[in-house]
């Protein structure tokens, strides 16, 4: 049995959160000066827990075990997303290294090891996945090329060129190396908390189908256009958005979601009727025929704003990310392990989030476990998790570690 040292592993935690403190969270995009420093303190962790660490071209740091036996892959992202909280990415990559620490500190295991990957980017500032996705080489030197920072613009290439990175070669997988990646997050969703329980064993990751709808009417005076005459495009999208109101809890699972993530009128002032109008608009469900479903209920909706008029309407595919099933043998590792250490407090359950197991499970078996989040809150400062389910999710997150190594 590996036996991890608790106050060492929520010492780690309380220190890396000090990398952009913003009130009970942590603010920590991606390159900035903080995420880079917290890179480094965790590359020198890596270190002191025997393993060769570097930071990429890219930002990943990556800590390789040199240990001649299995190996598994461990992880997660070290940025946060703007004002958030002090958990959500970092928790799993401490817990590698703590594993890590307790692998070598247990001498049962000798020669068998963990590599660490702290991914970048996978919160989106610059390009979602950008870390792992460079890691398992599905990412081109073009697609960095054309990426830029979603709040000011800066190229991607220019931000690496600060954070001092530029020229360092990118990492690259090896999955002959590993007998798998295992990932441990916040939940960020409200199922283990209301239910007081400790663990949840991911069984599966949604996809994510994400769209531009765009509106096309005409720009007139607010005051002198009777309403007859109109071709308000703002007034079109708001009835698109209460017909998918209307219509998508009608077909949708029990765990489906869908959101309008932003909606933009121009020229969006007060006594102009807008001329065009977008919403961003997505949904997700781990399921490939419910995402199928919503897709063609939502182009039926569309065609009938388009044909009824006054304006058209124009949907234009951003983004198609499919479900991923993680791995039955990690879930099973996980259930003996959960058994084990918080008997009768665990669950099998789907991601409603998108996490980089989903990426590195295209090139290696991969899994996922969770622990609670206080009231469900996430992508907030005053996200937080109790630190007994983080020392219980932890003892869990080991015992896997050591079941799947052997």
């Amino acid at each position: 049995m590996i036996e991890i040292n608790p106050d060492r592993l929520i010492g780690d935690l309380r220190r890396v959160a000090d990398f952009g403190r913003y009130k009970t969270g942590v603010h920590r995009p991606t390159f900035s000066p903080q995420d880079i420093a917290a890179r480094e303190w965790l590359a020198e962790r890596m270190r002191e827990a025997d393993l060769d660490a570097v930071i990429d071209g890219v930002g990943n740091v990556i800590g390789r075990s040199r240990t001649s036996g299995p190996k598994l892959l461990l992880g997660s992202h070290a940025e946060t997303q703007n004002e958030a909280g002090w958990l959500d990415g970092i928790l799993g990559v401490v817990y590698g290294i703590e594993v890590a620490r307790a692998l070598r500190e247990s001498g049962s295991r000798s020669d068998a090891g963990v590599d660490i990957g702290a991914w970048a980017d996978e919160e989106t500032h610059f390009l979602q996945f950008l870390g792992s996705r460079s890691f398992i080489d599905d990412l081109d030197e073009e697609e960095i090329d054309r990426a830029v920072n979603k709040d000011d613009g800066t190229p991607l290439r220019e931000a690496i060129e600060r954070a001092g990175l530029a020229g360092r070669p990118r990492e690259h997988v090896d999955p002959s190396r590993y007998r798998g990646y295992l990932e441990a997050h916040i939940e960020q969703g409200y199922y283990l908390d209301h239910a007081g329980l400790s663990v949840g064993i991911v069984t599966s990751i949604v996809g994510l189908w994400q769209y531009r709808i765009a509106f096309a009417g005409e720009q007139s005076h607010a005051g002198t256009t009777g309403m007859g005459r109109r071709r308000d495009a703002g007034a079109a999208l708001v009835r698109l958005a209460a017909m998918i109101d209307s219509e998508f809890p009608k077909i949708a699972r029990e765990r489906s979601v869908w959101t309008t993530g932003r909606i933009v009128l121009d020229p969006g002032a007060p006594s102009i009727i807008p001329g065009r109008a977008t919403m961003l608009f997505q949904f997700r469900d781990d399921s490939l025929e419910q995402l199928e479903r919503f897709e063609a209920r939502l182009r039926e909706l569309v065609r009938k704003v388009d044909e009824d008029g006054p304006c058209s309407c124009e949907l234009i595919v951003v983004d198609r990310a499919v479900p991923k099933v993680m791995e039955p043998t990690f879930q099973a590792a996980l259930e003996a392990a959960a058994e084990l250490h918080v008997p009768g407090k665990y669950m099998r359950m789907p991601s409603g989030a998108m996490h980089d197991a989903q990426i590195l499970a295209k090139r290696m078996p991969a899994g996922m476990m969770f622990v609670p989040s206080i009231n469900g809150i996430s992508h907030h400062y005053t996200e937080d998790t109790k630190e007994e389910d983080i020392v219980a999710g932890c003892r869990v997150f080991a015992e896997a570690v050591d079941r799947l190594l052997g």
